[in-house]
């Protein structure tokens, strides 16, 4: 038997208790969930749903904290350096692996600095006209065809986005001339769109629900889907308007802690998560603002994140739609 020191013998006894306090002990303070875009949006929408569903599972005070700019980059790159106790966790969407792809701005790994907790939703983007385009503009064939020859102004929630992409390949493919605009998230684009600033651009129906419902913005088709979006029934699919295959490419919304973070830790956070994605209201509220529900535990949620990066490098690469960051 290896020789021992008298202080290894006495602290050994430590580690056990050590380890259990991690999971007992947690949270000691309020979690912070980053929110790496504006209020108001579709990512924070989803973030603060799930909050309140685990906060009284977690026994602790759990607050949002928005951080938007640098195309969702400064909020995750925080959350990244975070310290690993758990106190500090990200709320986020595809963009996470996106972004970094197209950017061609790694300051942080998408799978290697993080410890993912759970998948909570996937949802398809609708693509918005403004007032800007004429009100007799009701379809997508019309719209491409009121826009042929026009310098058009196309916005995005996050450059290297679904947004930005699927604008960029509704210009290729339509053969339109369009600037793509990038926001700090969905609420100032949704604001410029009202405000004649923009032509349209694709986005959440957790943010512009409300604004299709009431008439001030109209929905002309789905991409992010195989499938319409229920409260849009005459919005057909890119894909089934003869776009490419591209268009159906999916993503998630989701919680992560950054890595290293015990797993204790995580195995609580992960529980108390997986009991908010299923509670019934949360999944009524997220099938109310057009979004699938779509939980996944943390094994199968990182397995996703990482078939996600891969087809999204793809079809980059494929598009070269790459750009400096």
């Amino acid at each position: 038997m290896a020789h021992l020191s008298r202080r290894a013998i006495l602290a050994a006894p430590l580690l056990l208790p050590l380890a259990a306090q991690a999971q007992t002990a947690y949270p000691s303070r309020p979690v912070r969930v980053i929110v790496p875009y504006p209020a108001g949006g579709g990512t924070d929408t989803w973030g603060r749903l799930a909050v309140e569903g685990m906060q009284p599972e977690l026994g602790g005070t759990m607050i949002i904290d928005n951080r938007g700019g640098g195309n969702g980059i400064i909020g995750t790159e925080a959350a990244a350096k975070a310290e690993p106790d758990g106190h500090q966790l990200l709320f986020t969407i595809t963009s996470h692996i996106q972004v970094p792809v197209v950017m061609r701005r790694f300051t942080y790994e998408p799978v290697k600095d993080f410890a993912p907790i759970g998948r909570l939703s996937y949802t398809a983007l609708a693509f918005c006209v403004g007032p800007k385009v004429p009100a007799e503009v009701t379809t997508m064939q019309q719209f491409v065809e009121w826009a042929k020859g026009k310098d058009l102004s196309l916005g995005n929630y996050a450059a290297g986005s679904h947004g930005h992409a699927f604008a960029v390949l509704l210009a290729r493919e339509a053969k339109l001339k369009a600037v793509n605009i990038a926001y700090r998230g969905e609420s100032p684009m949704l604001q410029d769109m009202l405000g004649g600033s923009i032509d349209g651009g694709f986005h959440s129906m957790a943010a512009a629900g409300a604004m299709v419902r009431d008439g001030k913005i109209r929905a002309l088709s789905v991409a992010g889907s195989r499938e319409r979006i229920v409260s849009l029934p005459n919005a057909p699919t890119m894909i089934e308007l003869g776009y490419s295959d591209y268009f159906g490419f999916t993503g998630f919304s989701g919680l992560f802690a950054p890595a290293k973070t015990p797993q204790p830790i995580v195995d609580k956070l992960a529980a108390a998560f997986q009991v908010a994605a299923n509670k019934p209201l949360v999944k009524e509220r997220l099938v109310g603002m057009d979004t699938v529900p779509a939980y996944l535990p943390p094994a199968e949620f990182k397995a996703e994140i990482e078939r996600s990066l891969k087809q999204w490098t793809e079809i980059v690469e494929a598009l070269d739609l790459r750009m400096d960051g």
